[in-house]
């Protein structure tokens, strides 16, 4: 969470002299904080810390576009970005939905994956999704905090957004569910806040499905990208979005495409 030890910026309004018209309003003032430092779930035996900002206001959507292609991600009603003393490891990358192309891997997955069906529900929490998470959760990241989560901790993780957020569900012609991915969706593309599937098939390749199913969906909407969060070259865990070519990522100049 924000520590209060760090002072924002503010800014100070000045008032117009009296034969000047008045100044319009200027829009409020956004703080950021840096949290305190916490164990890297990447890189084993780093720490990390986050610059945050509350997301709350009429202007939610907006601003969190502005804020996710200058490399922000949502949790909950925030919006952070790393930032580790001595350490830029985790880099933002995103999707290039006009120029991607299949290669032939990922058009078995989609065979392997023909009759589940796509719904796009509104965020609400179910019993029936925590199941679902909480066996991902049990056989991918057994070691994780949110191997432990409550369906109280899971509600407010999909209920919880001040922006336009969605539930992906996969479903097969039987009506059972899936695989899911909690994402929102931004004046320029889809990010994805966070998947989970069932891993106990593993010729179906949930996870690279769900991310062509996002693809998909971009571009049905005429959105020119699917934000991956962050890419790590040293975390395994990252490895697969780096299948998902043309690939950007951002860097001080702005965002830029991942040589082959």
């Amino acid at each position: 969470m924000p520590e209060g030890n760090n002072r924002p910026i503010t800014m100070t309004r000045v008032s117009p002299a009296r034969d000047e018209p008045p100044l319009p309003l200027a829009p409020p003032v956004r703080h950021f904080y840096r949290t305190s430092s916490s164990a890297c779930p990447y890189i084993p035996g780093r720490t990390e810390r986050k610059i945050v900002t509350d997301l709350s206001g009429r202007d939610a959507n907006a601003i969190y576009g502005t804020l996710s292609r200058a490399g922000f991600r949502r949790s909950h009603h925030l919006a952070y970005r790393p930032a580790c003393p001595g350490c830029q490891a985790c880099v933002p990358v995103r999707v290039v939905v006009g120029e991607f192309v299949e290669g032939r891997s990922m058009r078995r997955v989609r065979t392997a994956n023909e009759g589940l069906i796509f719904t796009a529900a509104q965020p609400v929490a179910t019993a029936e999704q925590y199941r679902l998470f909480h066996r991902y959760q049990r056989s991918r990241h057994t070691e994780s905090d949110m191997a432990s989560m409550t369906f109280g901790d899971y509600r407010s993780m999909i209920e919880d957004t001040p922006v336009l957020t969605r539930v992906i569900e996969l479903r097969d012609r039987e009506g059972e569910l899936k695989a899911a991915c909690l994402v929102d969706l931004l004046d320029d593309g889809i990010s994805a806040v966070y998947s989970f599937f069932e891993t106990g098939d593993a010729r179906r390749s949930l996870g690279t499905y769900l991310v062509l199913t996002l693809i998909d969906e971009a571009r049905r909407r005429g959105l020119p990208y699917v934000y991956l969060g962050y890419w790590v070259a040293n975390s395994p865990k990252m490895s697969y979005k780096l299948r998902f070519r043309p690939l950007e990522f951002l860097e001080q100049s702005g965002w830029r495409p991942i040589a082959d």
